[in-house]
């Protein structure tokens, strides 16, 4: 018996573009296709606050086709079309890339004085839209996020013939690299030091005190401190934390614990928590050693105090937990649920309430991006580095966790942190060296230095000291060497236990990238293109004296 035939459904709903093409391949549009009937595109409720996107404002400015094939790709996503892509994401092609990129079509067709098609987005009109986010003085990082969001939906309409996209080559519509190095730019939240963590989690536990007593209204405030503490205490990230259901607590097989479950929007999965029950001695994450709240029995209060509040909530809230009354100027009585911006106005409140401050007495700054950092370390510090059990507890490859989330332990950035005042003046130092090199850099005394052996005759070789010796120091030339210790000290992960290679390692590319590298580039010791073009070359051909010919094991210069 053959194979049964299978007939797709084709689903006449899906917004197309309404066209043709020429004998020359361009697409040709009806014109009373454009524009469309309706030129607003809603999102409904996502984890933006945004709801909607109106394209009216570009239609009759010279750019019709364009406007209206990128109307419908934003509607195909929306409805699942083309690529699984989150309404939160498809607001974000429209307000960051869309609206800028419609904006700069329509000064182009002015400066050329006539209609831009489809077939003129080619790669001279991309290098003028890249040329044109320079032009608007705003930081790379957020140059790169508008023109991503563009790139994502001019890929989609190439995708379905609607517009020519070339490849590879000089001619590519898209350039391979327009934003070297853009991730060395952008500055991603730091953990809370140890005595700011503290202020913080005594001064929200404080706070959401009062949440226990059941004739306290329910406020986004009040839901705004409960969610830090869940926060803190998890790890979590801020959508997820925002739309926990109301069977987010799961049994788990050992007694005295639980499960929060949380749904991952960008990885269409799950994330696991387990959460401790009642105990008299235990100090979860040690924010301060007087907070011993009980995370889990938090939840379920929420969830009891908020169940009354469910039958008034829209349709897609009822199963959200954090559900409040609104007592602003729109909606008030509404019910509704936390949204990202009460979360930020309830932690400005607590931050200002509480005095809480920083280092420099400034008012501390505050998020769940800054509160899953510190949650990382906390644990990472907790496990005496145990990078792999860390991840898990974060829920990401140890890579991810390891780049992204971790710094060094504490011991580790006092062991090293007069290298800031020696380090510094050696990079500016242009006559130390000239007599002695070492395979690091160079170096004013092996003999007598502050980790030479001392002995007569003995030349110091203990070269993962140099770092931190105040005699050592590295210029434009010995960059190879530098990197071809750099990358040696990561192959040796291979060749020892992971908890002792961060124990006694794991510091110093991070020192090397973090410090000299960026404070050489800083201060103009150092050329990009000199440091690129040697951080390659050691990838590829190392420096011979940190080959593993010459140097078995790293241990023999401990």
């Amino acid at each position: 018996m053959g194979k049964r035939k299978v007939y797709v459904r084709t689903d006449l709903s899906v917004p197309q573009v309404d066209h043709r093409f020429d004998q020359q391949g361009r697409v040709i549009v009806p014109p009373e296709a454009i524009p469309p009937a309706t030129t607003l595109v809603t999102f409904g409720r996502n984890a933006t606050s945004y709801r909607g996107f109106d394209f009216s404002r570009w239609y009759g400015t010279g750019i019709d086709l364009i406007t209206y094939a990128c109307q419908r790709q934003i509607e195909r996503f929306l409805t699942v079309q083309d690529t699984a892509v989150e309404v939160s994401t498809v607001a974000s092609y429209c307000l960051n890339g869309l609206r800028n990129f419609l904006d700069y079509l329509v000064l182009r067709a002015t400066a050329l004085g006539h209609e831009l098609t489809l077939a003129d987005i080619d790669r001279e009109l991309i290098d003028g839209y890249l040329g044109h986010l320079a032009g608007q003085g705003g930081a790379t990082t957020t140059q790169k996020n508008l023109y991503s969001g563009t790139k994502a939906v001019l890929q989609a309409l190439g995708q379905r013939g609607l517009i020519v996209l070339v490849a590879a080559g000089d001619e590519a519509t898209f350039p391979r690299n327009p934003f070297p190095n853009s991730n060395r730019k952008a500055k991603g939240e730091t953990p809370l030091p140890k005595t700011q963590r503290q202020a913080f989690a005594a001064a929200v536990k404080q706070a959401v005190m009062t949440i226990w007593r059941d004739d306290e209204s329910l406020t986004g405030e009040l839901l705004t401190y409960a969610l830090l503490i869940v926060a803190l205490h998890t790890g979590r990230n801020t959508t997820p934390l925002l739309e926990m259901g109301r069977d987010c607590l799961r049994a788990h097989p050992k007694d005295n614990s639980t499960f929060l479950i949380l749904w991952k929007r960008r990885g269409h999965n799950t994330s696991k928590v387990v959460l401790r029950g009642e105990s008299t001695n235990e100090r979860l994450l040690e924010s301060t050693p007087t907070i011993k709240i009980n995370v889990e029995r938090l939840i379920r209060h929420v969830i009891a105090r908020s169940e009354p509040l469910r039958a008034e909530a829209p349709d897609d809230l009822q199963e959200r937990v954090w559900l409040y009354r609104s007592r602003g100027n729109e909606g008030t009585g509404q019910v509704t649920a936390l949204s990202d911006n009460t979360l930020q106005y309830g932690i400005q409140k607590l931050v200002t309430n509480y005095g809480l401050t920083d280092s420099d007495g400034q008012p501390l700054r505050i998020n769940i991006s800054r509160l899953r950092k510190t949650f990382a370390n906390r644990i990472f510090e907790i496990l005496d580095g145990d990078l792999a059990t860390t991840a898990i507890a974060l829920g990401n490859t140890p890579q991810v966790a390891g780049r992204n989330y971790l710094l060094p332990h504490e011991d580790a950035k006092r062991n090293w942190r007069f290298m800031g005042d020696v380090m510094v003046e050696e990079l500016l130092t242009y006559t130390i060296g000239t007599t002695y090199k070492t395979p690091m850099g160079h170096c004013s005394d092996p003999v007598n230095g502050q980790y030479a052996p001392k002995r007569e005759g003995a030349t110091c070789i203990n070269f993962l000291n140099c770092l931190r010796c105040r005699h050592y120091a590295v210029t434009g030339n010995d960059l190879h060497k530098l990197f071809s210790f750099y990358f040696r000290v990561f192959a040796e992960r291979m060749h020892m236990d992971k908890r002792r290679w961060t124990r006694e390692y794991a510091h110093i590319p991070r020192l090397i990238d973090d410090y000299i590298v960026a404070e050489g580039l800083r201060r103009g010791v150092f050329k990009l293109a000199a440091v690129e073009t040697a951080r390659e070359r050691a990838r590829f051909e190392p420096h011979p004296f940190w080959s593993y010919d010459v140097v078995s094991h790293l241990e023999v210069f401990a």
